[in-house]
């Protein structure tokens, strides 16, 4: 863009938020597409924190009431966005809407009435000069290339349902963490893994004479000591990382460690503690298999298979070489191993399977955007505000169609 102005990239997460400025490598802000306020006393005295306001050292998260603009992936709450995107724009990002573009990562098939609030928001509420809505799937390769609308298909849990599930099942066991989605959130990040063998696992757990070799803590706040969640002994969770894919050491090593898990067993659990122990992998095979959590819908190996059939039979075999992994969720440990042991009886034999995960799973759709914003086609494929005036969102959205 000319004339001293900028292109903004907002990569509009149910979770995370990602804003920056076209051209960089980085974001500026990734901080919670949210906003919460702290529990009790005058509800009025209590000020709603946004965004980074929730990741300050001294804010004690315990408790808070959570307001999201996202849900299942679609922007539904302009209001609480507004005030997200307010205080990123203004106070992070330091710019000027109406001297600058937007590039918004928005959700495939987002429904009309969607896209036109999105729309008001953008143009009449932030007074932006032009936008120019993009997919996710499109900015993933960092490079040219366009998503095969017939092809895609969706899958309707992510990183939310994975932080419910695990809040119901510390519930139910130990304490009541209902309220407590930040923190969640956190133990799930930090304690979470994909199994390779559930069965096995679920057998090493039950078999194990001196402990649950899948045992490990997480201390919540107690608001005075410490106001941020922690692990109590992170190389106890991380064990299993020095492991071999076929997990045939484990229980030697586990024997190994008997004395340390005696000690460990020893802690008396405080108030603010809860244990984790099978949950851990428990939590996201709902992303393989969500039949066996009572949800009807197809596991993501399916998924993929689905969607690459549903495109012509020449792509398939390419396709199948080009899968690559972006989002938050794919973080967990061996997530990329159990896709391809999930996905390989699922393929033809002649045909590879090639999983690739992102450099940064979290960042890459944004650089993607960031790319594309500095990139000389991108004036080309925006909706300037006058355009948007002139024929409305209905007629301006069509551009962004293939």
């Amino acid at each position: 863009m000319t004339g001293g102005s900028s292109v903004v990239v907002v990569d509009n997460g149910g979770g995370l938020l990602k804003a920056g400025f076209g051209g960089d490598k980085d974001p500026i802000a990734v901080v919670p597409n949210c906003m919460a306020k702290p529990p009790g006393g005058n509800t009025n005295s209590k000020k709603w924190l946004v965004a980074d306001q929730l990741q300050a050292e001294d804010v004690d998260v315990t408790g808070m009431t959570l307001k999201r603009p996202i849900d299942r992936g679609y922007l539904i709450n302009m209001e609480v966005q507004r005030e997200v995107w307010e205080r990123v724009l203004r106070s992070l990002l330091q710019v000027d809407p109406t001297n600058s573009s937007l590039l918004l990562v928005e959700p495939m098939f987002n429904p009309p009435a969607l896209q036109h609030a999105t729309d008001e928001l953008v143009f009449e509420e932030f007074g932006f000069n032009s936008l120019c809505v993009a997919d996710a799937p499109s900015l993933v390769h960092l490079y040219e290339n366009f998503t095969l609308n017939y092809g895609v298909r969706r899958m309707d849990l992510g990183g939310k349902a994975l932080t419910n599930y695990l809040k119901e099942l510390i519930s139910y066991r130990s304490l009541n963490v209902m309220d407590e989605t930040l923190l969640i959130d956190d133990a799930k990040e930090k304690l979470c893994f994909v199994s390779l063998d559930v069965p096995g696992d679920l057998r090493l757990a039950r078999s194990s004479s001196k402990d649950n070799p899948f045992r490990c803590s997480y201390i919540l706040p107690d608001g005075i000591t410490y106001k941020k969640g922690f692990v109590r002994d992170m190389d106890e969770a991380l064990r299993y990382c020095s492991l071999p894919l076929d997990g045939k050491s484990y229980r030697k090593d586990h024997d190994m460690d008997t004395d340390k898990f005696e000690d460990r067993k020893k802690l008396e659990l405080s108030q603010n503690e809860f244990v984790l122990t099978n949950e851990r992998f428990l939590v996201p095979e709902m992303l393989f298999h969500p039949i066996d959590l009572g949800m009807n819908q197809a596991g993501l190996a399916e998924c993929i298979v689905r969607a690459v059939q549903a495109c012509h039979l020449y792509l398939q075999p390419v396709l199948f070489e080009s899968i690559i992994l972006t989002g938050g969720s794919t973080l967990f440990p061996r997530f990329t191993e159990r896709l391809e042991r999930e996905l390989r009886p699922l393929v033809p034999d002649d045909y590879q399977v090639k999983i690739i995960r992102q450099e940064n799973p979290l960042l890459g759709v944004w650089r993607g955007g960031s790319i594309l914003a500095s990139s000389p086609y991108f004036e080309s494929m925006c909706v300037t505000k006058s355009e948007y005036e002139e024929m409305g969102s209905a007629r301006c959205r069509r551009r962004f169609f293939h």
